[in-house]
């Protein structure tokens, strides 16, 4: 009688199964396939996706390596969506990318060219290069082509975190469909799927960094714009990785101008690494006490991520502080405190062990209130460009998930206390006015509340 393998040994069967990819193009044409088909299959995903590109909510229809006729040459995009709704329909042409494959304009350029000979309305491309800043896209185009047709991108990391937030979050009715989504989520998230998160700081990280180190780094330096617009990108990778974990849409802070032009920002953190030696970045999390503030220090060689919080309005100054530290209850000793006084940006710093054994430590010297406390998490800079143990990479992304467990999820905003009525046997009436009256006025508020 044959004897059965131990049962933890076997392969489950897939629905989208990751062996048998030999090489870019199918690994391509699999992501694809498997990504369009689950676009049509699964509604509220598909909804995730279409909608915000400007499609109308209705039903999807997708397909993959569609021929069409340029001049004289034949070209394939990789797929196409179509989403009608009643006598409206939307259509757009796909090109895919996986692994570390970029985007190729004159393909791109190409699609464009077919897009309004047929009439459609957008080109969308997928890979894994996150733009720097959120509405632009990875590779530049004549932007002549763009006037009737838009061009749109998305990373595998932002439709790996609209799946799961779907999945998880947000909630899919079909039961069935639901299975389907999870298995899209399982196979993006295998390596062999090409769907890669962000692994690489570029050719440039290493020289600039050690350029930081040294003090001789210029603005004019070849390599500077690159490592800020890595930096940009590892941070939106950073809050799309936090997104899928709360089910929320945590985005880049960024200023007016910053949203307007992404050269101001560009800009601007080249000047601050070249001046101070570190570039500094901003998250916002939903619910959270404030925006969260990261800063990697290539100077120093440490990577911070801080919350700012109001403090109470009343209160003793070490009254205000053990407020904050109730909050930090289960947070680790190595957290800094900041207690900022009013007409001041900086204030008295501890670390939170050494405030729980002397809260009085972080009492302004000068005796005004304390205006607000900063916490910050740190954690040792990593140096290599890529992932894993030692690079910067991972030690941005630690130290971002770290302080939003420590701190993050935990702190709330002061609120007063409600003023509460006093008693009606402490009423005290004015000589001549009958108690009796007084009694009857406040029984008469009380029904009329």
């Amino acid at each position: 009688m044959a004897t059965l393998p131990a049962e933890p040994a076997w392969n489950a069967a897939r629905l989208i199964p990751t062996s048998g990819i030999n090489g870019a193009e199918e690994q391509e044409r699999r992501a694809t396939s498997a990504l369009l088909a689950v676009i049509a299959s699964v509604r509220e995903f598909g909804r995730a996706l279409t909608q915000p590109l400007g499609a109308p909510a209705g039903s999807i229809e997708t397909f993959i390596e569609v021929p069409f006729t340029l001049g004289e040459r034949k070209v394939f995009p990789d797929g196409l969506i179509r989403v009608r709704r009643g006598q409206k329909s939307w259509t757009a042409l796909i090109e895919v990318k996986t692994s570390t494959n970029a985007l190729e304009p004159t393909q791109l350029e190409d699609y464009l060219d077919v897009a309004r000979e047929h009439g459609f309305d957008a080109l969308l491309t997928i890979s894994n290069e996150i733009p720097a800043a959120i509405g632009t896209h990875p590779t530049s185009v004549d932007k002549r082509k763009l006037r009737k047709v838009s061009l749109h991108h998305y990373s595998w990391s932002e439709i790996l975190t609209a799946a799961v937030v779907q999945k998880e979050h947000r909630g899919v009715a079909d039961p069935d469909q639901a299975w389907i989504l999870g298995e899209l989520i399982r196979y993006l998230e295998h390596p062999k799927s090409g769907a890669l998160s962000f692994e690489d700081m570029g050719q440039s990280w290493v020289p600039i960094r050690e350029a930081v180190a040294a003090g001789t780094l210029r603005t004019n330096d070849a390599g500077l714009p690159e490592v800020v617009s890595r930096f940009d990108a590892l941070i939106r990778f950073a809050g799309l990785k936090l997104g899928r974990q709360l089910g929320s849409e945590v985005l880049p802070v960024l200023s007016r101008a910053e949203s307007s032009d992404p050269r101001v920002r560009s800009s601007r953190m080249a000047t601050e690494l070249v001046k101070d030696g570190h570039v500094t970045a901003g998250l916002r999390i939903p619910g959270a006490i404030s925006d969260l503030t990261v800063v990697a220090d290539l100077r120093a060689g440490l990577v911070t991520a801080a919350f700012s919080v109001e403090a109470p309005k009343e209160g003793k100054p070490t009254t205000r502080i053990n407020w904050l530290l109730r909050q930090l209850r289960s947070a680790s000793d190595s957290l800094r405190i900041e207690a900022i006084p009013v007409r001041s940006s900086t204030g008295a710093a501890e670390l939170l062990g050494t405030v729980r054994d002397n809260p009085a430590l972080l009492v302004p010297e000068s005796g005004r209130e304390i205006k607000s406390f900063t916490v910050t998490k740190s954690v040792p800079m990593g140096s290599k460009r890529g992932t894993g143990r030692g690079s910067f990479i991972d030690s941005v992304v630690t130290v971002i998930e770290a302080a939003y467990g420590e701190i993050g999820q935990s702190i709330k905003a002061w609120a007063a206390t409600p003023p509460k009525l006093r008693p009606t046997d402490a009423v005290e009436t004015e000589p001549g006015i009958d108690r009796s009256l007084a009694s009857a006025a406040l029984s008469s508020q009380d029904n009329d509340d």
